[in-house]
């Protein structure tokens, strides 16, 4: 049976690992976090002082995936979009958060300064989003408010509607 290829995508902070895990549990779908998986592999290219973490190898990334994407049935939860190739996915979800609940999850992660202020501005100009519409064909992407957790629970069943809608007009 073919399964869906997703990606969830936004800025730091807006719900992408909490949706793609319950998405995951719920679905029977594969779950996979870039930031875990490149640290799990060190699929690093240097260290960015300024932001203080780590430089993704995007090719690196790519070819990690790879396998796993053409079998299907992935979920990718990464804040960037733009590196992944366009016939990885069936599906983008950019997920949304209003600035006041942004700045305050982000400021619980420690994030401070220059990084806080520049992942909010990322969101205020909808930096993800613009990325992803041009990175993918435009029916394909679609945003979602992440503000509470009544807008999980909705984006939740949303999409699960979908994978089932897909799964039946695919096989």
């Amino acid at each position: 049976m073919r399964r869906p290829n997703i990606l969830l995508s936004g800025t730091p902070g807006v719900g992408k690992t909490t949706l793609g895990k319950e998405l995951a549990a719920k679905t029977n779908l594969v779950y996979v976090n870039v930031g875990d998986l490149a640290k799990e592999g060190q699929l690093y290219e240097g260290y960015d002082e300024e932001y203080e973490c780590p430089v993704l190898d995007e090719d690196r990334v790519i070819d990690e995936l790879e396998d796993k994407m053409i079998d299907g049935g992935v979920i990718v939860d990464y804040h960037s979009c733009d590196f992944f190739p366009e016939r990885w996915f069936n599906i983008v979800f950019v997920l949304r958060t209003e600035n006041s609940f942004l700045y305050d999850r982000l400021e619980s992660r420690g994030y401070r300064g220059k990084k806080l202020q520049d992942n909010i501005q990322c969101e205020i100009f909808q930096t993800i989003y613009e990325e992803a519409m041009s990175s993918y064909k435009e029916e394909i992407v679609h945003q979602l408010p992440s503000n509470t957790p009544e807008d999980m629970e909705r984006n939740l069943d949303q999409i699960i509607q979908w994978i089932e809608q897909w799964i039946k007009d695919n096989n």
